[in-house]
This record gives structure tokens, C-alpha cells and sequence, in this order.
């Protein structure tokens, strides 16, 4: 019997009862079966109350909770908590506030291969007059920058060694805003492996020859200087995988069918391809294979930044051109099955070689991201979400390990193990104790080091993420309005009343 008929059932019994004491004018002992009646039936009833059951948890940021039984609600003041800290606690709705300013975000690179730009970006909350400097860590300042919203710095690395420089944000009136240590690891690059095919002759082949040569790359390079004369260039030791083609306009198209059609299946199995279009000729071949419509450009066209430089004769119709993708460095790229093309679209970069080495050198390291020139690794030790503190869990990732990760500095060692949300790693938890670098081993992997910073390094940063992962909490259980009655009212009055009613009737009954 559900509870509409059993309600029906006692509202029945209850009106048939006071009717039959009605009839025998006993008013009392009438009234005493309508109240027992209708007790027995808000008991029933199953009546709720507004407001929600259980307590609400003021939360101190200082002594996190280990458990929330018995919670049904947050209450939060500050910056709030770790990310580490509030995935071990279930989602609650929270109210909390976010404070307002007083939090920077920093943004650098935790490895940095040598012969690349180290940058380093501070996001401000508060857009005054600010002045950022990067120090060594003799103090020697390595470079500056001034403004009101962020401020970026870069630096070239001399050597390959493990690096911990220092920043300092100062105010208008050089008052100290910020500062805190700039940890990363400066790694010898892995050589590139680059295959040249080029149908002409120019100064500008010869000067990329002599800047990937410069990089420690391996080169296998062919430029056709007559009908039947072509200059080789052989790898200084043999390539195993080559990692790049690069030819130039003229090559392709005067290739045969054949030929490109084995070109572009090399691509298609992942090879990246950098085509130099400044002696491009025949847009029809382009159009047909590449799908890339190109367009005469007029005399004497030039780009500005970040190096001037004239455009090829023949450049795609517009930044995006079908399945070709343009940026401001006249780079227009597509991807090709499980590789990528590239269109270079500007000439005489030599011009820059004597006066700008260092300028046309980080130009070309942009071209090559572009094309998506990487190194492949088995292995890959990943960047922890939050800044490592001693005394604070931290969560080590890394892709294709397996085993043990060693701890040499502490003498541990702890299992790897695979986590729900990163299909693709595994990760290991531990607790350090001090400041500076940590040293890690895995068989796989190899050698590794990460810094944990002190816990009053960097106080606006910590805010910052702790109020992301305050935020990111708060979005996973939002507070809901409460529209009606939301927890079940009390029970026992209604079965005492009905208790007392059937006794006293009982009693009269008796007498």
C-alpha cells in the first residue's frame, strides 16, 4: 500500500470513527479520534522542512579538513586551499568570496634546451607602474622590463648547467613588490636531422646550412647547381632519423610524379616539411597537390617585423587559405595526415646574418616550432600543477615509467602508480622537507631534479593558485537556491499526539 492509500485509509477510518461518536453525542471522545486521526496522518505524511540537514563547516585554511561527515556545506574566507588539499575533499557546496588583488602568476619554462630563449612572464592583478628584473644569482642584473599590465623578460642561456636566478617586481618608487627564486634546467639540445633537396643555388641556403650547422644539426644536403651538377653534403655521422625535410620551391616542382608522391607519403607518416617558396613559379602545381592557392604579390613587398625581409612572388591568397593556416612571420602551415607542411613565404634572411645573427637565429627557431620540428621521447618527466613547497604533498608525473622512482637525496624510493585522470602517466606523491633541488632517478626515464621552493617564496603566487583551485572547487558543487522545503520534518511530536489521543480515548472508554 503506497502512501496516498494509506493517508486515504486513516483520513476514512478517522471521519467513519468521529461520525459513530457524533451520533452517540459523546463531543470529547469525537474531537480525541479527529486528533488521533490527524496525527496518524501527518506521520504519514512524510513532511519536510526548508533548510538542508547536517552542519556547515567553517573552513580554516591553516588546518585543513581531513574528512567532511557529516558536512553538508562550506564556508570559506582568503585565499582559500592547494589544489592538492581540496581533491581530497569531496565537493560541498562553498561559499567564499575571492579576494581582490595582491596576486601574480608566473610563467617560465621548468627546462629550456641550450640555444633557446629563456622567458620569463609575471601576470599582475594590480596594473600599476611596475618594473620587473631578472638577477643572476650573484645578483648581476640580466634583463629588465617596464610597464602597467604584465611584464615579460628573456634571457639566453651561455651553458647547459641547472640554473636558479632571482626576479624582483618593484613599484614606481623602486619599493620591492615581489621576488623570489626563477628555478630551470638548461639541457643540451638533441641534434636535428635534417634532409635538404633544393633545385637552386642562393646565399640564403647557404646561410641556413650554416645556421643548423651551428646547432649541432646533422645535415644530408643536395642543391642542384647546373642541368647535371649537384653539391652533396653528407651527415658528419649517420642519421638514424631524420627529423626534417626542408626543400625549396623550385625542387618541388620540378620534381616527377613519382618522386613527390613518395615526398609527401613520407610526410603523411609523420615527416615534418619545410618548403621555402621564394622561387615558386607554377601555382597550379601547389593548388593541385597541397590544395594551396597562391597569388602574385606585388614588386618590392616587404614584411617589417620581427626582421625586414622581402616576400616571395608568390604567396597564399589569404592568412587562412583552405586547410593552410598563415601567421605574422609569413608562415602558412597544414597538417598532412600524421605530419605537417610548411610554406615559407619571405627571401633574403641573409641580409641579416652579419648584423642580427642573434635576431635571425630566433627567427628560424620560430619557423621550425611552426613546421612542429620535436624531439620524440619514449620517456617525458611532466611539470607539476602547483609550485612544489617544502612540507606540502607533492604529486610527481611522468610518461612511460614504470617500477620505482628513486629518491637519492632521501634515501626512498616509491612505486609508480597509474592515476584515473592521467591515462597517459603514471605519478608517485611525497612529502619534501626542505628548500632547493630534488634529485629523481627511474630506469626508464633517467636522472631528473625539480625545485621545491620554501613556503615564503613567492606569497603572491601562492594566492593566486590557491584561489584557482578554490574556484575550480567551487564550480564542481555549486550552491543551488533553496525553492521549498529541502530536509524532513521531525516525526515524534505527531506519534506522541497520537499516542496520547488513542490513550485518553482508551481511558474514556474504560471509565
Amino acid at each position: 500500500m503506497n502512501q496516498q492509500w494509506l493517508i486515504a485509509a486513516i483520513l476514512v477510518a478517522g471521519i467513519v470513527s468521529a461520525g459513530l461518536y457524533l451520533r452517540r453525542r459523546q463531543w470529547l471522545d469525537a474531537l480525541l479520534v479527529i486528533v488521533a486521526a490527524a496525527s496518524l496522518g501527518l506521520f504519514a505524511l512524510d513532511l519536510r522542512m526548508p533548510g538542508e540537514g547536517g552542519r556547515t563547516l567553517a573552513i580554516d585554511p591553516a588546518a585543513p579538513p581531513s574528512s567532511l561527515e557529516g558536512v553538508t556545506s562550506l564556508t570559506l574566507k582568503g585565499d582559500g586551499l592547494r589544489a592538492a588539499e581540496w581533491n581530497d575533499l569531496p565537493a560541498r557546496p562553498l561559499a567564499w568570496e575571492a579576494p581582490r588583488g595582491g596576486a601574480l602568476r608566473l610563467a617560465f619554462p621548468s627546462q629550456v634546451a641550450l640555444g633557446r630563449q629563456f622567458t620569463l612572464t609575471i601576470t599582475r592583478e594590480d596594473k600599476t607602474d611596475a618594473r620587473l628584473q631578472l638577477l643572476a644569482e650573484n645578483g648581476q642584473p640580466l634583463a629588465e622590463a617596464r610597464g602597467t599590465g604584465d611584464l615579460r623578460v628573456d634571457w639566453m642561456p651561455p651553458v647547459a648547467e641547472r640554473v636558479v636566478l632571482k626576479a624582483r617586481l618593484l613599484d614606481a618608487k623602486d619599493k620591492v613588490i615581489a621576488e623570489g627564486p626563477v628555478p630551470f634546467i638548461v639541457h643540451e639540445p638533441a641534434p636535428l636531422q635534417v634532409v635538404g633537396r633544393f633545385g637552386a643555388p642562393s646565399f640564403d641556403l647557404r646561410v641556413l646550412n650554416d645556421l643548423l650547422t651551428s646547432s649541432g644539426a646533422l645535415l644530408d644536403w643536395q642543391v642542384t647547381l647546373g642541368r647535371a651538377i649537384t653539391r652533396t653534403e653528407a651527415p658528419r655521422t649517420e642519421m638514424a632519423s631524420p627529423n626534417l625535410i626542408v626543400i625549396d620551391a623550385a625542387r618541388f616542382e620540378r620534381m616527377a610524379a613519382g618522386e613527390r608522391s613518395a615526398l609527401l607519403d613520407r610526410v603523411a607518416k609523420g615527416m615534418p616539411l619545410l618548403v621555402l617558396g621564394g622561387n615558386a613559379n607554377d601555382p597550379g602545381v601547389w593548388s593541385r597537390t597541397l590544395q594551396l592557392p597562391l597569388r602574385a604579390q606585388p614588386l618590392g613587398a616587404k614584411i617589417d617585423t620581427p626582421l625586414e625581409m622581402p616576400v616571395a612572388s608568390l604567396l597564399p591568397a589569404s592568412r587562412d587559405a583552405g586547410p593552410w593556416r598563415g601567421t605574422d612571420n609569413m608562415v602558412w602551415t597544414r597538417d598532412w595526415q600524421q605530419g605537417r607542411i610548411a610554406w615559407l613565404g619571405v627571401t633574403e634572411w641573409h641580409r641579416h646574418a652579419i648584423a642580427e645573427p642573434r635576431a635571425l637565429a630566433l627567427w628560424w627557431q620560430g619557423v621550425l616550432d611552426r613546421v612542429g620540428v620535436e624531439e620524440r621521447h619514449k620517456t617525458e618527466w611532466l611539470a607539476p600543477g602547483d609550485m612544489p613547497l617544502a612540507g606540502q604533498r607533492l604529486e610527481l608525473c611522468a610518461r612511460g615509467v614504470s617500477g620505482q622512482l628513486t629518491l637519492p637525496d632521501l634515501k626512498q624510493s616509491l612505486g609508480w602508480q597509474r592515476r584515473a585522470d592521467r591515462a597517459d602517466a603514471s605519478c608517485a606523491a611525497l612529502w619534501p622537507q626542505k628548500a632547493g633541488w630534488l634529485q629523481l632517478q627511474d630506469q626508464n626515464a633517467g636522472p631528473h631534479a625539480i625545485y621545491v621552493y620554501a613556503t615564503n617564496d613567492w606569497p603572491g603566487w601562492q594566492a593566486a593558485e590557491r584561489r584557482d583551485a578554490t574556484a575550480r572547487y567551487a564550480a564542481r558543487s555549486q550552491i543551488q537556491p533553496v525553492n521549498g522545503p529541502t530536509r524532513p520534518a521531525p516525526s515524534w511530536p505527531f506519534a506522541l499526539v497520537f499516542a496520547a489521543a488513542m490513550l485518553l480515548l482508551w481511558w474514556r472508554e474504560r471509565r
